[in-house]
């Protein structure tokens, strides 16, 4: 654990991410002054929202969105170039998740690119910590939904069947969820899920293109891939950290942290934990799988946890269906992505 440069007590040893997880009333999720629903609250408004969330992602509703996301993947792959180098970030990576979180949501096609731009722009902003420009695209992502709201709200009983359209008649404790409310709901689905997604696909097929036998081994057996890609995601964080904020003084490990001071759980440490991994780089499908923290553990688990790992099963099993090979480009090199990001910037493939 170390006390860094912008103020957060930031915490990388397993064990004590494990304890600041499953220790909720000590280690708050409420870390900032916007309402995020529901990873940004403790119970008891917590678990009220948490049980509508959790509705959305049983299996299902994955079984059923599962030929919709296949046919998106079918057809993106289908496009991609064979035998010559393809920015995979650009051209798979980034439009899948953008696609794919569409397909979830009852999104129209013309949604998807602004979707991707607004990605972009709030990486930019982040990264730079520009607050004013981060103001502005959370304010223009949050018409994106409220228009959707509106269409589907004008369109009454002839509104789609579909997340969107449900999130308006759902309750909590006897009342109606407001628009800011599913606002937040589904700002906080879809930035995970976008930026997450796209990197985690770039990450998986960066491992796949310069481990083949890691790929032969899974295009034999696919009924291997979503355990491969959790190790695979284990030994390089989609996301690399989380926020929380103390209650109460509390001691973690040999350091003692005041009240109400901000700690930074570095998801991208734990999992590579050598008291708990052995080789964090060894490949192994072996592993007790409760120790990953992927995607996290507690009462804040990762509410779209199924819902990701079916998006990133897919792909693999649809590029397995439609190439006989992933390997890395033949005239240039990937480049990584800049924290906050994670994952790739670039990454030049080639598909036979």
């Amino acid at each position: 654990m170390a006390y860094d440069v912008s103020g957060n007590w930031a915490v990388f040893r397993h064990a004590d991410v494990v304890r600041v997880l499953d220790e909720h009333h000590t280690f708050s999720n409420v870390v900032s002054r916007h309402v995020a629903v529901p990873n940004g609250m403790d119970p008891p408004q917590h678990t009220a929202f948490r049980a509508i969330v959790d509705r959305y992602f049983t299996a299902d509703r994955m079984i059923a969105l599962e030929p919709v996301v296949r046919a998106i993947a079918a057809e993106m792959i289908d496009g991609l170039p064979r035998g010559e180098d393809v920015e995979a970030m650009a051209a798979l990576a980034e439009p899948y998740a953008s696609r794919a979180q569409c397909g979830f949501m009852g999104w129209p096609e013309a949604l998807h690119e602004r979707m991707q731009r607004w990605t972009k722009d709030n990486h930019a902003a982040t990264h730079a910590q520009d607050r004013e420009a981060m103001s502005a695209v959370a304010s223009a992502f949050d018409g994106h939904i409220r228009e959707q709201l509106e269409a589907r709200r004008a369109a009454g009983s002839d509104a789609p069947d579909d997340p969107t359209t449900e999130l308006l008649s759902d309750q909590v404790d006897g009342r109606a969820i407001t628009d800011a409310e599913i606002v937040s709901i589904v700002r906080n689905w879809t930035v995970g899920e976008l930026a997450t997604i796209a990197a985690s696909v770039g990450i998986i097929l960066h491992y796949l293109a310069t481990h083949p036998d890691v790929q032969q081994r899974l295009r034999a057996d696919v009924s291997l891939i979503e355990r491969a890609t959790d190790e695979i995601l284990r030994m390089r964080a989609p996301l690399v950290a989380n926020r929380r904020r103390t209650t109460r003084t509390a001691g973690l490990g040999a350091r003692t942290i005041p009240a109400r001071e901000p700690v930074m759980v570095v998801w991208a440490s734990a999992n590579r934990d050598e008291e708990v991994f052995g080789d964090p780089d060894l490949f192994d499908l072996d592993r007790d799988l409760r120790l990953n923290l992927l995607y996290g553990r507690g009462i804040h688990v990762c509410p779209g946890a199924p819902l990701a790992r079916l998006e990133l099963r897919v792909i693999v099993e649809q590029l397995f269906a439609d190439t006989t090979d992933i390997g890395p480009a033949a005239d240039a090199c990937a480049t990584n992505a800049v924290y906050p990001a994670s994952g790739f910037a670039t990454l030049p493939l080639r598909f036979a």
